[in-house]
C-alpha cells in the first residue's frame, strides 16, 4: 500500500492510542506517532507506546517531556493527590488541567513541520471519565484554532482533528481494533501501573477497560498486579 498522507496521531500507549494508530494506518496515511513524557506517575505507558509505534507501523515515535508535574493538580501528576479507586461524580481528581490543550497544540506544531494536515487523539465521550477536553464541542473549537492560528490554515491548507473513537464504546473500540490487529497485551491504561506495566484492576481507567473487554466479548489480556 502506497501511504501518501501524512498524519501525526497522539499515541500515549493505551488502549484507545492504539486503536486510533491502527485506524489511521487503515486509511492510508503514513503515521507519525507522539506521545509525552508529562509527569505522569510511571513511565510504564511510555515503554507501552514505543512499542504499539513499531508494531502497529508508525514511521517514527517522537517523545516530548513537558513537565505538567510543575503545576500539578492532578492525581497523574503527583502523588499528593490520590487517585480514586471508586466511582465518583463530576470531573475526577485523575483530569490533568489543560492535557490534551498542551498535546494537540504540540501534535499542530509537528504537522505544520511534516506538512501534514491531519492530526488523530483517542479522546471518547462514551465511556470516558468525565474529562471536559474530551468532548466534541472542545475538538471543534480547537480545530478552529488550529486553521486561524498556522501558517498552514492560513495558506488555505487545513489542518483537520481526527477523532474516531469519540461516539464509541469502549466494547466497540475493542472490537474495532481486534479486526484491526491491535495487540492489547502491549497497551497500558492503568492510572497507577507499576514499573513492569501491570496495572491496579480498580482504579477508572482499569475499570473501563474491563468493562470494554467484557462488552466486546474478547479474553482481557491485561497483566494485573
Amino acid at each position: 500500500m502506497s501511504l501518501a498522507k501524512r498524519a501525526v496521531v497522539l499515541l500515549s500507549g493505551g488502549l484507545d492510542s492504539a486503536t486510533v494508530l491502527a485506524m489511521a494506518r487503515q486509511q492510508g496515511f503514513e503515521c507519525h506517532a507522539l506521545s509525552m513524557l508529562y509527569g505522569q506517575r510511571h513511565a510504564a505507558e511510555l515503554d507501552a507506546a514505543r512499542q504499539v509505534a513499531q508494531a502497529l507501523g508508525a514511521v517514527d515515535h517522537k517523545l516530548i517531556n513537558i513537565g505538567l508535574d510543575d503545576i500539578g493538580g492532578s492525581a497523574l501528576t503527583g502523588e499528593q493527590i490520590a487517585v480514586p479507586e471508586t466511582p465518583s461524580e463530576g470531573i475526577p481528581p485523575t483530569y490533568v488541567p489543560a492535557r490534551n490543550t498542551v498535546f494537540l497544540s504540540l501534535a499542530l506544531g509537528w504537522a505544520e513541520v511534516l506538512e501534514a494536515q491531519d492530526i488523530f487523539i483517542g479522546v471518547n465521550a462514551v465511556d470516558y471519565s468525565g474529562y471536559p477536553d474530551c468532548r466534541p464541542e472542545f475538538i471543534a473549537a480547537f480545530e478552529q484554532l488550529a486553521n486561524l492560528a498556522t501558517k498552514a490554515g492560513v495558506e488555505g491548507r487545513r489542518i483537520h482533528i481526527h477523532t474516531p473513537l469519540i461516539d464509541l464504546s469502549k466494547g466497540e473500540i475493542i472490537r474495532q481494533g481486534i479486526g484491526l490487529g491491535v495487540d492489547y497485551a502491549l497497551t497500558v491504561s492503568c492510572y497507577q501501573a507499576d514499573a513492569q506495566g501491570r496495572a491496579c484492576g480498580v482504579c477508572d481507567s482499569c475499570r473501563l477497560r474491563l468493562k470494554g473487554f467484557e462488552e466486546a466479548g474478547v479474553a482481557d489480556p491485561t497483566r494485573y498486579r
